[in-house]
């Protein structure tokens, strides 16, 4: 079948690679001081316009009691005495949080409406509760004559303050919860995928017959906190994204975002359900029945690239799968303790939930489960490097695999012995993932996976896998909000097994490369568009499969 459109599509990763590496420079502007446009021919003008200039409609601190408060406010500057003026006979000056004074900046006529209000209700005050004279003739006239004069912008401003005041009354009345905040994102995929099946398909049946297809996913997130500091975490999801690893032939080609699992097309189901809750200072603790996976509760350093709804979108680029994928939707608990801003340890426990609650199975007896610990390093704000070490095991036919969907299907059942029978396995994991923030436009990271794969019911074989990966993330790539992306990797292969099928151990005699680009570009706040592509080389690492390309183009919706 011929596609012409795409064929020429297929041209396009070679240009974005090059754009990727191009980014356009930015011109930085000088600094300039500027002077406020309202000029006051009376002597206290510099002090009101310094009231004003601090009591804006901005938020900040209570007011001062001493001038020496302000941190970029000296006994040599034109304003000081001014300023030590007004905060001892009125008490109406306030400075940021950071203790600045910030004078120097430009003022609008309502800020200076606001400023005058603040500071004429504190005038009131102390005229009020006190019979000292703590204001002169003059200084009243002032006050009398910028209040008439600047009487049109405080009536307005003090008419805002009512119609929020209003509007706040109504959202409160209104509102979802109390306690529950509701955001929701949808995504719209086309896509298509090109090349010959692979993978020990019949020699007539190998022609690439996929179309182009539009599918999509949805997900409703209620995000409660109870205490402010907790949260629990129920997400609902409906999606009709194919498998691609059925029309291709291997599942090296699968979208993150597939629709995997037992549940029908566009069905609505609970895809997380946990609590996270903080211990004291430096610990957190995560526990729930629905998908507490190991990357819920451990940073995987690949934040940039590894999102599916704004960096690649394929299953491998995501993350090291051997570490955080575990096979299943997992039930159990999680805890991260933070002993400084420098190192961080996680530790994690999640069982297979569709048997987590079978009373025969349960979190602890034959039912699939896994255990994570991983030591995050963080020498600078720049640079963090992970230490992963996840256990697994998976009952004989437990339908589960060891690499989460990804790699060769030697990888993912190094001990099949057919269509049928697959034995129990258990599995040393090992990782070691990093992410360099080279600068502020460019990040630099990886991982490198290591598997000891071990048969329990059967026999007494042994099997190695690895992968591994390099990824390049271009945040704010020709425009700010923009991201571009490059991963390039090798997906799980196993390199030695000792288990034989018909005289024929199940290794990789070949390697596939994953290359895969991308560029998001931010429509606004809510929505972006991102096309995608990547190729698998060798798919399966077996040579004799041609190479596999898949292209798609998501928009993805945020509210």
């Amino acid at each position: 079948m011929k596609k012409p459109i795409w064929s020429l599509l297929l041209t396009l990763p070679i240009f974005l690679g090059i754009l990727l590496f191009i980014d356009s420079k930015k011109t930085i502007a000088n600094e300039k001081e500027t002077v406020s446009s309202i000029h006051l021919k009376i002597a206290s003008s510099k002090e009101i316009t310094q009231i004003v200039a601090q009591n804006t409609l901005e938020t900040k601190e209570s007011a001062i009691t001493s001038v020496s408060q302000l941190s970029d406010i000296q006994p040599s500057d034109w304003a000081f005495q001014a300023l030590q003026s007004l905060v001892e006979r009125y008490g109406c000056i306030v400075g940021y949080p950071d203790s600045q004074y910030r004078g120097n900046r430009p003022l609008t006529r309502y800020e200076f409406a606001a400023g005058l209000s603040a500071c004429l209700d504190q005038v009131t005050k102390l005229i009020a509760s006190s019979t000292a004279n703590i204001a002169t003739k003059e200084d009243l006239a002032t006050l009398e004559r910028l209040t008439e004069e600047f009487r049109p912008e405080i009536a307005q401003l003090r008419g805002r303050l009512d119609s929020l005041e209003a509007r706040a009354a109504e959202i409160e009345a209104n509102q979802f919860s109390t306690t529950t905040k509701l955001t929701g994102e949808v995504i719209f995929l086309a896509a298509d995928t090109f090349g010959d099946r692979a993978n020990n398909t019949p020699a007539n049946d190998t022609k690439d017959d996929t179309n182009t297809f539009l599918s999509y996913q949805a997900r409703l997130n209620l995000q409660t906190s109870f205490t402010g500091k907790d949260q629990l975490i129920t997400t609902l999801t409906a999606n009709n994204i194919p498998v691609l690893a059925s029309s291709t032939g291997t599942h090296m080609t699968r979208f993150s975002v597939d629709k995997s699992g037992p549940y029908a097309d566009g069905s609505l189901y609970i895809a997380s359900l946990f609590y996270r809750f903080p211990v004291g200072k430096n610990a957190t603790v995560w526990i729930g029945p629905r998908t507490v996976n190991f990357p819920a509760t451990t940073p995987t350093l690949n934040a940039l690239n590894g999102n599916p709804a704004q960096g690649g979108i394929s299953r491998f680029g995501q993350f090291n799968p051997t570490v955080y994928r575990p096979g299943f939707d997992g039930a159990g608990a999680a805890v991260a303790y933070k002993f400084n801003n420098k190192l961080q340890l996680n530790l994690s426990y999640i069982a297979d939930n569709f048997q987590a609650n079978q009373p025969d199975k349960g979190l602890f007896n034959d039912s699939s489960q896994a255990a994570l610990a991983q030591l995050t390093f963080s020498p600078s704000k720049q640079f963090d490097l992970g230490l992963t070490y996840t256990r697994k095991y998976f009952p004989t036919n437990s339908g589960n695999n060891l690499t989460g969907g990804t790699g060769s299907s030697f990888a993912r059942d190094p001990f099949r012995l057919n269509s049928t029978t697959v034995y129990a396995t258990t599995s040393d994991n090992f990782g070691l993932q990093f992410n360099w923030k080279t600068s502020s436009k460019f990040h630099l990271g990886g991982w490198f996976g290591y598997t000891l794969a071990h048969q329990e019911v059967g026999g007494n074989n042994d099997a190695t896998i690895i992968n591994g990966a390099l990824t390049l993330s271009f945040p704010d790539l020709f425009k700010q909000g923009n991201v571009g992306g490059i991963t390039v990797g090798v997906p799980p292969k196993v390199t030695s097994n000792s288990f034989q099928v018909a005289g024929q151990k199940r290794e990789d005699k070949d390697t596939s490369l994953h290359i895969e680009t991308f560029y998001r570009f931010r429509v606004n706040d809510n929505i972006s568009v991102t096309p995608i592509f990547y190729l698998i080389t060798t798919p399966e690492h077996n040579a004799t499969n041609d190479l596999i390309w898949v292209g798609a183009l998501r928009t993805t919706f945020n509210f």
